[in-house]
């Protein structure tokens, strides 16, 4: 058997902040009751969704720490295609309420990516496909 992931998740402290952060700043539909500790939203490619972290010890049966500020223990990354692609996107995304990190930029490794960050400080790097 080959191991394939197919969701990421992410642990929220306020699910109404964030799924509107989704919804609205990043343009994602979202199966949410608007109650409920658990989001999923719809996109193509891999399943995203959203916990609520005051659910998380009965969940687990113990309590776990959750990084402060700027979460630098991972990114989440929008492909947009074409390297101008980036500017256009990341100013938009900006227009509309998301926390800029880096402007765009070319990088070393051939692709221009930027930085954002959502309301609870996850990083979202959007970034164009690499070149020659």
């Amino acid at each position: 058997m080959k191991l394939k992931f197919d969701l990421i998740g992410i642990f929220v402290e306020d699910m109404t902040k964030m799924v509107n952060f989704y919804t609205d700043v990043l343009g994602l539909e979202v199966d949410w009751d608007g109650h409920s500790p658990y989001a999923e939203f719809k996109h193509e490619g891999i399943r995203f969704s959203m916990y609520q972290r005051k659910k998380l010890p009965e969940l687990l049966g113990q309590t776990p720490s959750f990084p402060k500020g700027l979460n630098g223990s991972f990114e989440l990354s929008i492909n947009v295609g074409k390297p101008e692609n980036v500017d256009i996107v990341f100013n938009k995304i900006v227009s509309k309420g998301a926390i800029p990190i880096y402007k765009p930029r070319n990088e070393v490794w051939n692709m221009r990516s930027s930085m954002i960050s959502d309301p609870e400080g996850n990083l979202i790097e959007i970034g164009s496909d690499f070149w020659d």
